[in-house]
């Protein structure tokens, strides 16, 4: 399984190093106010899904941090209902004795 997954990891390199030496041709992106931005292609394909993942990884920030607070509520209150189990006795009228 690790030889797999070593295969698939360079077999994925390959295939973008292949991508990235066949698009070096300089390209032009146009911003705004007539400002704009030459460099290769693979340069620039690489900023933006990089600038992509870091706004998708900051925008679920606030979803994470949410359920961290919930889940930290939860382990306190399993730790508070321990607590009450361990220090509750049953009631000697439940403990009944079999005659036979």
């Amino acid at each position: 399984m690790r030889a797999l997954s070593w295969a698939t990891r360079i077999f994925i390199f390959l295939f973008l190093f292949a991508f990235a030496i066949k698009n070096t041709d300089p390209v032009s992106v146009h911003f705004f106010f007539d400002t704009d931005w030459q460099a290769p292609l693979v340069i620039i394909v690489l900023a933006f899904f990089s600038a992509g993942a870091a706004l998708g990884a900051i925008s679920l920030l606030g979803t994470i941090f949410s359920l961290r607070r919930d889940a930290s509520r939860l382990r306190n209150d399993l730790k508070q209902a321990q607590a009450v189990l361990k220090t509750a006795q049953p009631p000697e009228s439940s403990i009944v004795k079999s005659s036979n």
